[in-house]
């Protein structure tokens, strides 16, 4: 049997565990938007078209902030014509997904959209085919109390207060050349550093977010981050991070292991940042918005029913686009890709998984059917739930595992958090190993534990494979069960990890 050793020690934090970690991502690309948050003349739908069942799987979800309308959408995207009476509202091609855009659900329909969810808006403007101009109309339309063309038409249009939406997005993935409106490094800072300040002079208390590189194997990695951040440093507060991972060939231990490359990313913009920090003599820290994230089967454009060739293919309205099925194994790579951001949540601050509902996404929505949670759903909701108070430095003694793309990674991958209000400490744990279960003992310094208050697990289930999903037809095949065997005592926790697992647990602990 496999074996991890960790310490913990109530002296040794690494911050307060962000909010906004746990957030998602609503884009109108494939059904994300329409059949999946929004569809009117569906027996779940309220008033406004919204979907219940999918608002109520959002609110078990946990998430915090969601980041809209894109995504590579926003690059191409006039915010005018998702406002106003939705009868004059222009139908537009999208070209970065090659489909029909009704415009039938906009601004003020997500503004409707969040407060019924409980989450906080992340706006997104385009700088990709727009600038300056619209950058700032766009924040005056949503943020000014009134009085002005813009903030009158907000009112005129059915909200007559403002929305106040703080967290702003400067573009989406302008390092890409897939990108509409693709840019190098200094045109996008200095785009990106004059929308700032045009925008900051409607409203300064905006929290903006600068595009970095789209993921850490893009050739102009760190060299993006270093001249963007040149530019912009004193008008952003956050650089942004993309990441996406998959299986490839068979390889389940590499992909197991993503997080390391996750780590990586995040260490190394982190060291871009600072040092940019320090040859401008700045004084504050630009901190991490990770705001895509999650495990992705990169297969193109293929839908269920044909397939999506960009260049040949028909315009069509909300088609089924990368509606991956996520089994055993994706769910705890999901895991412990939120293990890497929670053990960074002193410079990750924001972290956004791609997306919501349908397109890569925890939750699933047929059209005039159900909604069911994915595998992958279950490690997000309770870490959303359970990781509250201050983040814990881990020190992990683990048998390793190799990889063939990230050399030895520890079997058993661990983020933990302790609330002294609440007197509660969470564990997150994961076993990378496909074959062989893990005990693992915790040395909890500082500590003196009374009570299991929870210990759950998600692994491969009786009758099942690492490839087991959750489907329309057997929604609840994965999912949380009963951890076994989990003993606390004083200052050591011990339990034993089932093979290809992920588990949380909670402990009601005191100081000594």
């Amino acid at each position: 049997m496999s074996r991890a050793r960790i310490s913990i020690d109530r002296d040794f934090t690494v911050s307060e565990v962000p909010h906004r970690l746990f957030g998602s991502f609503v884009e109108h690309m494939g059904r994300c938007v329409y059949t999946g948050i929004y569809e009117p003349g569906h027996s779940q739908a309220d008033e406004q078209g919204f979907r219940k069942d999918v608002l109520a799987l959002t609110k078990e979800l946990g998430a915090t902030v969601i980041r809209y309308p894109g995504g590579n959408f926003v690059s191409g995207y006039n915010w005018e014509d998702g406002i106003g009476p939705v009868a004059d509202r222009p139908r537009r091609l999208d070209g970065a997904w090659h489909t029909v855009e009704s415009n039938a659900f906009g601004l003020h329909e997500f503004v409707d959209w969040s407060k019924k969810a409980g989450t906080e808006i992340m706006e997104a403007i385009n700088l990709g085919t727009r600038g300056v101009e619209a950058a700032r109309e766009i924040v005056e339309y949503a943020n000014h109390p009134g009085g002005t063309y813009w903030s009158d038409l907000r009112a005129k249009n059915g909200h007559k207060d403002p929305f106040n939406i703080k967290l702003w997005c400067l573009g989406n993935e302008m390092d890409g050349p897939w990108q509409i409106g693709h840019k190098t490094a200094d045109e996008y800072g200095r785009l990106a550093q004059e929308a700032a300040k045009a925008m900051r002079l409607v409203d300064p208390d905006l929290e903006l977010v600068a595009c970095g590189s789209s993921n850490s194997g893009m050739p102009t990695f760190g060299a993006w981050e270093q001249t963007v951040l040149t530019h912009t440093y004193d008008e952003v507060d956050y650089v942004s991070l993309h990441a996406y991972y998959q299986e490839h060939n068979g390889d389940a231990a590499s992909f197991l292991a993503s997080a390391v490359d996750m780590d990586y990313f995040i260490e190394s913009v982190v060291a871009t940042a600072d040092a940019v920090r320090a040859k401008g003599k700045h004084k504050k820290h630009i901190n991490l918005s990770f705001d895509e994230w999650n495990v992705w089967y990169q297969r193109g454009l293929d839908t269920e029913d044909q397939p999506h060739n960009v260049n040949n293919s028909g315009w069509r309205e909300h088609p089924r686009v990368i509606e991956d099925k996520y089994n055993v194994t994706d769910a705890v790579v999901v895991g412990t890709l939120l293990n890497s951001l929670l053990r960074h949540g002193d410079r990750v601050k924001i972290a956004n998984q791609a997306q919501l509902v349908n397109v890569i996404a925890p939750i699933l929505a047929e059209p005039n059917g159900p909604a069911w949670r994915q595998t992958i759903f279950h490690p997000f909701a309770r870490m959303a739930e359970l990781a509250k108070g201050q983040i814990l430095r881990t020190v992990v003694d683990s048998d390793k595992v190799e990889t063939s793309q990230f050399g030895d990674a520890d079997l058993v991958d661990v983020s933990a958090t302790w609330n002294e209000e609440t007197g509660r400490m969470a564990l997150f744990f994961a076993n990378r190993g496909l074959e062989e279960a893990a005990e693992v003992e915790v040395a909890l310094r500082g500590f003196d534990a009374t009570r299991v208050t929870r210990a759950e697990v998600l692994a491969v289930p009786e009758g099942g494979d690492r490839f087991t999903k959750n489907t329309l037809e057997m929604q609840n095949q994965v999912g949380l069960i009963p951890l076994k065997g989990v003993k606390a005592a004083g200052d050591e926790l011990k339990l034993t990890l089932p093979a290809l697992s992920w588990a949380v647990v909670e402990l009601e602990v005191g100081k000594n």
